[in-house]
């Protein structure tokens, strides 16, 4: 027994002796282990990240200062000068007539305003973009450039629907922003506002795309790019660029902490401001094609097995007189196909049918109570519209 414990003991002192002494080992030479392991043909452990190695993330931008260089000596201060008329009026020296009445007005004065805007050079013959509101009624516009230099500008022509104007201005050495493609345009996407807000001008604020294709007003044909990018008064105008430094859109409205909102502003998609921009140019005016009818959603019920976003619009209602009742829709008509054009929901329609000129004939096809029917319709100009103005928004 005595000997079974002796033995016992000498080889817990052995046991303990080498893990020693192979710490020292590791300590003092490292790796000494895989070398023998491999010296004597044993196989030797791999780390693990040799054997799986994981997927690397690209690289995120460490700065936009590029994409900022190459856009904003594109970008403008717009100062629009006008003459206001306002009503003066003469407040009763009596306590009751002033608290019953108030005052009364004994004529008209003038006095000057000014309003703080941005802009677009476009090209290099001069052709500046903006927001209507920035510069209506103004009759003096004074542009100033990203070198300092200032120049009259005249306005070429305006769109109220689309809250577009296009100015004319006569300076060489201009630098014109590159154009988007609209389609590769991703919610999610980082974007930059570069403009004039509250006179502080050259100012970039960054956010993301958050919603493509928004609509503000309905009835209305156009769609905006929601972002959150910092978007204040005098932004109007403005650039909305991606990380490449190329125009996305025309800054143009906010929501602001009136509405209790923050983060939301939106701009005019640069398709829709290209397109605007070359009838102004040429005609100094926009005409849209009209249908003459007012569209919703295609409803499908939760327990119909349909899927929820059914291609088409139901017709909710006809203008008397309109191409749409000379051609026999109906309201609950469901429209599928325009020409060649197949809807996708009502946004889209009014889209497609304001890109058609006045006086094109197409078929249109639907359905009736379940059934095709195909009719002809030649549209005619857009009656003018009322162009979105969120009163606590314009920037």
């Amino acid at each position: 027994m005595k000997h079974a414990a002796g033995l016992l003991a000498f080889v817990a002192r052995f046991a303990v002796l080498g893990l020693a002494l192979a710490f020292v080992i590791g300590l003092f030479w490292p790796g000494v282990g895989s070398r023998l392991r491999a010296h004597f043909g044993m196989p030797v452990a791999q780390p693990a990240a040799a054997t799986a190695a994981a997927p690397e993330a690209p690289p995120a931008p460490a700065s936009y200062a590029d994409a900022v260089a190459r856009a904003e000596p594109s970008v403008v201060n717009i100062y629009a000068n006008k003459v206001v008329t306002e009503q003066a009026v003469r407040m009763y020296s009596d306590p009751l007539m002033q608290r019953l009445f108030g005052g009364h007005l004994v004529g008209t004065y003038q006095h000057p305003e000014q309003s703080l805007g941005s802009g677009v050079i476009v090209n290099d013959k001069g052709y500046v973009l903006t927001n209507n509101h920035v510069i209506a009624n103004a009759n003096d516009i004074q542009v100033l450039l990203y070198d300092g230099r200032v120049a009259k500008a005249t306005l070429v022509g305006a769109d109220p629907e689309t809250d577009l104007a296009v100015l004319k201005i006569n300076a060489g050495n201009l630098q014109p922003i590159r154009m988007a493609d609209q389609k590769k345009l991703r919610v999610g996407d980082v974007v930059l506002a570069i403009g004039n807000p509250l006179g502080l001008n050259q100012t970039v604020t960054m956010g993301i795309i958050s919603t493509i294709g928004r609509q503000l007003v309905s009835g209305s044909p156009e769609d905006f790019i929601q972002t959150d990018a910092a978007i204040n008064l005098g932004n109007s105008g403005g650039a909305l660029v991606n990380t490449r430094g190329e125009l996305v859109g025309i800054n143009t409205l906010l929501i602001g902490k009136a509405a209790d909102a923050e983060g939301i502003g939106f701009a005019i998609p640069v398709n829709t401001a290209t397109e605007v921009l070359k009838q102004l140019i040429a005609t100094g005016h926009v005409v849209r094609g009209w249908l003459g009818a007012d569209y919703a959603f295609v409803p499908v019920a939760a327990d119909s097995g349909l899927p929820a976003a059914a291609r088409g619009v139901q017709v909710t209602d006809v203008y008397p007189g309109s191409p749409a009742a000379l051609a026999g829709i109906q309201p609950h008509d469901i429209l599928l196909r325009m020409g060649t054009h197949g809807i996708l929901d009502p946004a889209d329609l009014r889209r497609y049918e304001a890109s058609l000129k006045p006086g094109t004939t197409l078929e249109v096809s639907g359905l009736r109570n379940g059934s095709p029917f195909h009719v002809k319709v030649t549209l005619i100009a857009r009656p003018a519209q009322a162009s979105v103005s969120l009163q606590q928004g314009q920037s």
